[in-house]
């Protein structure tokens, strides 16, 4: 069945806060199939319209749905902020605080290029380390295999036995 874009837009706003209707209660109040409202709300938040499951607070809110209001907020003046909050019910502190995380979420790439540089260096020292430890466990290795090279010679020429002492 097609519905009309202003019935749609009607039945997505009732999803909205403060009203968060159910999808299971709007589809008995509308007379429209679940899945047909699942797939509105879907479509809705796929062009950044915030969209909230109907049973979840803000803290409950997907990244997207807070995303949106972020973005929704973000030119507001603190009157205009303040109308938004009652409207969907939630407060300035949330929005802010969802707007830092935004920050930090988009700073990710420098972060993480920072902590490989770190990781990189730290490792050079390391492998720095190891092969100075390596090269000093050779030469100590191979002053003990010329030792013995000498020793089966020295024996060799004086005629000394295995196990005699001096």
């Amino acid at each position: 069945m097609a519905y009309s874009a202003e019935r749609k837009a009607a039945v997505l706003t009732k999803m909205l806060p403060p009203n968060n209707v159910p999808l299971a209660r709007l589809a008995k109040e509308e007379g429209i199939s679940p899945g047909t409202l699942a797939k509105w709300r879907a479509e809705a938040r796929a062009k950044g319209q915030f969209l909230p499951d109907a049973n979840a607070g803000p803290e409950g809110w997907t990244s997207e749905d807070k995303l949106a209001a972020v973005i929704e907020t973000a030119s507001y003046n603190a009157v205009e902020l303040g109308e938004y909050c009652r409207r969907r019910d939630i407060y300035p502190e949330q929005l802010a605080v969802w707007r830092e995380a935004c920050a930090r979420a988009n700073d990710w790439e420098r972060a993480a290029t920072t902590r490989i540089a770190r990781e990189a260096k730290d490792d050079k020292k390391r492998i720095q380390q190891l092969e100075r430890e390596l090269a000093r466990k050779e030469k100590a290795l191979a002053e003990a295999a010329a030792l013995m090279i000498l020793r089966k010679k020295v024996d060799a020429i004086w005629g000394r036995k295995e196990g005699e002492d001096e």
